[in-house]
């Protein structure tokens, strides 16, 4: 009997990372083997780089999965799943890539898994190309408590680009079945009080000096002048700077979060920060950018929920298309204003 292998082409969209992650998680949830190709053809190194390795070793090891064909650089593989187990796992990048991404790639996975388990990773946490480890606790994890999984971070060290260098845990407490959510109350409102409003930056072996003028410009050009704000010095393997600008809601924290630059100034770093808060309150929407893309896989799994947010990204609609491409659900995208859109799945009937 000849092996049937879902194709998924990874050139399409946007043509990066994103297809795989979610072609593994869905792989695992389903059952269903699938086979990628074209992986990460939209990027100027194509195939594997070390994280997407990591990603595909992840997901094969909490599985036990058969796969054919993976290695750095590879741009087709085929993953076959077997049967999920949970337990204490260590997954290592070897570089400054990102452990958010890997950990992205299982967490569904082990939300659902029969028992509670422990994973440790080793790599980047700040790379300024993908969500942060402060994105993930502050923002997406407390959404997914919502829905039913309670996960827990302990934080030994922190990696920025391009030393890495970072290490960190999860601890997951699964459930029997993701809980829909709603998420509709605009962020703009939260943000009407400075009292939810946040201000930090990151320093690692630079002055501290570089995270106040953040601080100070941002708060200007927002006009945050009574936000709570801090300059944490961290210690990390190679030098690095993180500013992030918060908005407290009543379910999660909305993070606008740009990484410091050789050659970008802390001015320039503070004000495209402060221009991603500025269009997220001028949409009225509830869910920004990054974590809209984020919430399309569990709502999927949930079976419905709905939330509003900023004009969805390139990386947004392509998720949407793996997803009903092995799910068979169709995410619906609504346009409510110019800059408001309403994201939604409605509940099988």
């Amino acid at each position: 009997m000849t092996t049937q292998f879902i194709k998924i082409d990874g050139s399409q969209g946007e043509g990066g990372g994103q297809v795989l992650r979610t072609a593994l998680t869905l792989s695992i949830l389903t059952q269903q083997n699938i086979e990628l190709y074209n992986i990460r053809a939209g990027r100027n190194k194509t195939g594997l780089l070390r994280q997407h390795l990591t990603c595909v070793l992840a997901a094969q090891e909490i599985c036990g999965a058969s796969i054919e064909g993976v290695e750095l650089g590879s741009t087709h593989i085929r993953f076959s799943p077997g049967k999920i187990k949970a337990g204490n796992f260590n997954f290592a990048i070897g570089s400054a890539g990102s452990t958010v991404l890997v950990c992205q790639t299982i967490l569904p996975v082990l939300a659902l898994a029969p028992n509670c388990s422990t994973v440790t990773f080793e790599g980047g946490t700040h790379n300024g190309m993908s969500p942060s480890l402060c994105f993930l606790e502050q923002s997406f994890l407390p959404i997914l408590k919502r829905m039913g999984v309670d996960c827990q971070i302990k934080t030994t060290a922190l990696g920025f680009y391009p030393a890495g260098g970072g290490k960190w845990q999860i601890s997951v407490q699964p459930t029997t079945k993701l809980k829909p959510i709603t998420l509709t109350t605009a962020g703009a409102q939260f943000a009407e009080q400075t009292s939810n409003c946040s201000l930090t930056a990151l320093v690692s072996s630079l002055p501290s000096s570089i995270g106040q003028r953040e601080i100070n410009t941002a708060k200007k050009v927002l006009n945050w002048h009574d936000a709570p704000s801090l300059v944490q010095n961290v210690i990390t393997p190679g030098p690095g700077n993180s500013f992030q600008l918060g908005i407290d809601s009543e379910t999660h924290r909305s993070v606008f979060e740009v990484r410091g630059e050789k050659g970008l100034s802390a001015q320039n770093v503070a004000k495209r920060a402060a221009g991603r808060v500025n269009v997220f309150i001028q949409s009225q929407a509830a869910v920004e950018e990054y974590l809209a893309d984020q919430l399309l896989l569990p709502i999927a799994l949930a079976g419905s929920g709905n939330f509003t947010t900023t004009k969805p990204s390139l990386h947004t609609i392509t998720n949407i298309h793996v997803i009903k491409h092995i799910l068979g659900k169709e995410i619906q995208l609504k346009q409510l204003t110019q800059c408001l859109w309403h994201v939604s799945l409605a509940q099988d009937t």
